[in-house]
This record gives C-alpha cells, sequence and structure tokens, in this order.
C-alpha cells in the first residue's frame, strides 16, 4: 500500500487558510488517513511544473532532465514544443528559456524572465555546499576564486565555449579541472551570477556564456527585505500550481530552501489556501474531488529526476516502499519510470544509434496488457520528439 504520513509530518503553518470539506480527499469514515496519491497524482499529470506561472504553457518551466541541453522525454516533452529541436531553438537561438542550477543545487530549466530572481533566491543556499563539494575534490577557496576569474575573463573575451574549453583554461592557470570538480566549479561560477548556459553546440550539448552577455543583464545573487519577500510568495504560489496539495517541508525540500522561508512564503499567500483535512493545503479553485475519468491517469514514460519523484518530500504516494530500491537505487541516482495509474509500474531506458533509438521497459510487477499497450504509444510519442525511429 502507499505510504501515509502523520499529520505533525505533514503540518503548513500558513495562518488564515481555509479549510476544506472532507469530501475533498482527507480522512475515510473510520478516521483512517485516506491514500493521497489518487489526488497527488491527477494534479501533477495535469500541470507538474517546478515554478509555472498561470497559463504559460511554454516548455520553459520544466524541471530539465539529466540529458543533453535538458531535452528530457518526460514532462519535458509538451505538446506545445513537438521537438526536441524546439527546445534547442528556445535555449540557444530564441534564449527564452535557460538552464541552471536552481534548487536544491540541481539543474532546472526555466522562462528567462524568471531566471534571475530564482538565482537570487535559491544561490545563497546552495553556495556552501557547493564550497563544501570543491574542498572534497581539493580545490580550496583561493583556486575556486581564481577559476571564476579564468571563467570570466574566457568568456568575455572569446565568447561561448564548452565545457572542455573552460578546463582547458583552467589546466593552464593551475587550477585542478579534473573528476568532479569542474562540474563544481561552472556550478559555483553560475551560482555567482558570472557564467550561464548558452548556446547549443554539437551533439545537443550546450556551450557556456557570460551571464551578462548571454542574458543582456548583470545578474544579482541575493534579494532583500520587500523583493525577497515577494520573491517567496511567488515561488510558493507557483509551486502549489504544479505539486498542490503539498506541505511546507514539501516546498522546502522542492526549492532547496529552509523551511521558515517555506512557511513564510506559504503564509503570504493565506489568504488563497484551502487546507485539507489531512493537514496539506493547495490553492483555492484547485480543490474537490477530481472525476472518475480524470482520476484515471494516463500511462507515462516520465524522464530520470521527474518532478513527479522529486516534487514532495516523500515518494511513498506514487513509489511503494518495496520498489523503491529499483526506482532510487541510491549514489544519487533515480532511473526513469513508467506511471500507471499514477503508480509506478515500471522503469525504462533508451538506447540510441544514429538516427534510430530503441527503448526497453522492465516492469516492477504485473504489467496489463492496456498499460503495455499505451506505454508503447508513449515510446512513439519519445521517437518522434527526439526525431529519430523507434526501433
Amino acid at each position: 500500500m502507499p505510504a501515509t504520513w502523520s499529520r505533525s509530518e505533514r503540518r503548513v503553518v500558513a495562518p488564515g487558510a481555509r479549510r476544506a470539506d472532507n469530501d475533498a480527499g482527507g480522512r475515510t469514515g473510520s478516521g483512517d488517513r485516506r491514500d493521497p496519491r489518487p489526488t497527488r497524482g491527477w494534479a501533477v499529470a495535469r500541470r507538474s511544473s517546478w515554478v509555472q506561472p498561470r497559463g504559460d504553457r511554454r516548455p520553459s518551466t520544466r524541471r530539465a532532465s539529466a540529458g543533453p541541453a535538458g531535452r528530457a522525454p518526460g514532462p519535458a516533452r509538451p505538446r506545445c514544443a513537438p521537438t526536441a529541436a524546439d527546445v534547442d531553438h528556445a535555449l540557444g537561438v530564441e534564449r527564452s528559456v535557460v538552464i541552471g542550477w536552481l534548487g536544491r543545487g540541481t539543474l532546472h530549466m526555466v522562462r528567462r524572465e524568471d531566471y534571475r530572481w530564482l538565482l537570487a533566491l535559491t544561490a545563497p543556499f546552495q553556495l556552501t555546499g557547493t564550497r563544501r563539494r570543491l574542498m572534497q575534490e581539493g580545490v580550496g577557496a583561493d583556486a575556486a576564486e581564481r577559476a571564476v576569474g579564468v571563467f570570466e575573463r574566457a568568456l568575455g573575451s572569446d565568447g561561448p565555449l564548452t565545457r572542455d574549453e573552460l578546463a582547458e583554461r583552467l589546466t593552464a592557470a593551475g587550477i585542478r579541472s579534473e573528476g568532479q570538480a569542474m562540474i563544481h566549479l561552472l556550478s559555483l561560477a553560475a551560482q555567482r551570477g558570472v557564467v550561464v548556459r548558452g548556446p547549443v553546440r554539437s551533439r545537443a550539448r550546450q556551450a557556456w556564456a557570460l551571464a551578462r552577455d548571454w542574458l543582456g543583464e548583470d545578474l544579482a545573487t541575493r534579494l532583500e527585505g520587500e523583493a525577497r519577500d515577494l520573491a517567496l510568495r511567488e515561488l510558493a504560489r507557483r509551486y502549489l500550481v504544479a505539486h498542490g496539495p503539498a506541505s511546507d517541508a514539501d516546498l522546502a525540500t522542492w526549492a532547496g530552501i529552509n523551511l521558515g522561508d517555506a512557511r513564510a512564503g506559504l503564509t503570504a499567500i493565506a489568504s488563497e489556501l484551502v487546507e485539507r483535512p489531512d493537514g496539506l493545503v493547495e490553492l483555492a479553485g484547485r480543490t474537490g474531488r477530481p472525476s472518475t475519468r480524470a482520476r484515471r491517469l494516463p500511462p507515462r514514460l516520465l524522464g530520470v529526476f521527474d518532478p513527479y519523484l522529486l516534487g514532495w518530500k516523500r515518494r511513498g504516494f506514487m513509489l511503494p516502499s518495496g520498489n523503491a530500491h529499483r526506482v532510487v537505487p541510491g549514489g544519487g541516482l533515480i532511473r526513469p519510470v513508467a506511471i500507471v495509474d499514477g503508480l509506478a509500474a515500471a522503469t525504462w531506458a533508451a538506447r540510441r544509434s544514429g538516427t534510430e533509438i530503441a527503448i526497453s521497459i522492465d516492469p516492477l510487477g504485473p504489467l496489463s496488457e492496456e498499460a503495455a499497450a499505451a506505454l508503447r504509444v508513449e515510446a512513439v510519442d519519445i521517437a518522434r520528439f527526439e526525431g529519430r525511429e523507434l526501433r
């Protein structure tokens, strides 16, 4: 059975939030906690993203995958952006979307106009961890600062450069770039507002650019006072658009901010919220029992590090503990999953060769013929998205 939570684990501090009737989903008549999966799964299937503004249908608010240039075959495969080439165009030509380390020290794809405030809000929480990882890689504080300077001068004089080209500049300056040092140095420079992922180069890899040149503005890396309060408010609202119903701990975990800031953001929009009987909150107008048709979620092949797996502090509502180790084996890895009726039903993998792609599915349990057929349709759509032949 999917995991449930105690009220103390799921409490949201949002004075002023209205309380929903029990019919909206919460406790059963016996007093037991109702499985939140149907409501959550239904909500996420319709609007899963990171910080999506109301009414915005662009692919820019989708979670970037670990794949090249963030071209994920999960929710980053929106119907409004029919091919991976469209995503590349948005990244490298229009510059309407940006991929960066925003929240939890992981890569996210966001709208260009949102990048500045999200970076300023989340970077301070990430910098300590980045510097610690650099120390573990043998790069001290002085060397790390020099590396940021090397990046700034190289990109300012020569324009966008690849990761390998930047590594050569570090080597020439006597700064270590082996192992994981290079990626954490780039992360540090991005969190400082110096560099940003730029044009898409060969094999769908992005080069790096000077942030002020690529985005046309200097990036602040810290918000204070009213500007910070407004950013927390907006983050909380957008998070619930994509991931509600949720708790303060869910928001803090997803965005990589502290619990106090998550509560402050939710409290600021308390008049817009409805508190469910199970202690979770959601935006007013998005409550109520979903229809039978809406509850039956269409099977989906989700990309690696999909928001459906990472959008909350706990994932028991969609990943029963008995299968957790097959999806989250440890070491920071999360495998792509197939979702059937809101539950993880299989892991899957793609093998690419030339213009062809082969997709294999490894069920976590019995898989109906109907679900298997629907996942096959998903595989065909992934091939279409990438411009390949499915074999």
